[in-house]
């Protein structure tokens, strides 16, 4: 079963590998630097629509983000 840890886990590993900076980030996807950050921590997830775009920006699978293939 996949835990919500888990989820937020992978989704700060790929916002860390990217190379962007959270602000480079956040203006790509359209929202602020501060929520980005929240993910980095684990603290917040982003909204669907957010989280789709963010997978396209950062050529993830949200498969891999979901944990539905490693």
């Amino acid at each position: 079963m996949v835990t919500l840890a888990e989820i937020q886990q992978r989704l700060a590993e790929v916002i860390r590998q990217s190379g962007l900076t959270q602000t480079e980030l956040a203006r790509r996807l359209k929202v602020t630097q501060s929520s980005i950050a929240h993910y980095k921590k684990g603290d917040k997830l982003p909204a669907l629509d957010t989280l789709a775009n963010l997978c396209k920006i950062l050529n993830v699978s949200p498969a891999y983000i979901l944990c539905f293939e490693d």
